[in-house]
């Protein structure tokens, strides 16, 4: 299947990949940005994401994402919802 062009927001869901997320140093007057990954249990979608976090994110929650998917394959979020499970 082909990707969304860098122009197209839409929504990534999935799990919060173990082991995947990293926090980087918050710089003075900017939002703290957020690396992990995606997966759907197969297949992995790296993420950035800058501003604050739902309290239910976590290695291995379900969320929901929305952004859009950069040229160098890092899907860059503007918003991420945590789902309470699986379903």
């Amino acid at each position: 299947r082909d990707q969304p062009g860098p122009d197209r927001a839409f929504r990534l869901g999935g799990l919060v990949e173990q082991g995947s997320v990293q926090r980087e140093a918050a710089v003075a007057g900017q939002r703290p940005v957020v690396n992990f990954r995606v997966t759907d249990g197969a297949n992995a979608v790296p993420v950035s994401f800058a501003g604050v976090l739902p309290d239910l994110f976590r290695e291995g929650q379900g969320v929901v994402t929305l952004g859009r998917l950069g040229p160098d394959g890092v899907f860059r979020a503007s918003e991420v919802l945590a789902r309470h499970d699986e379903t």
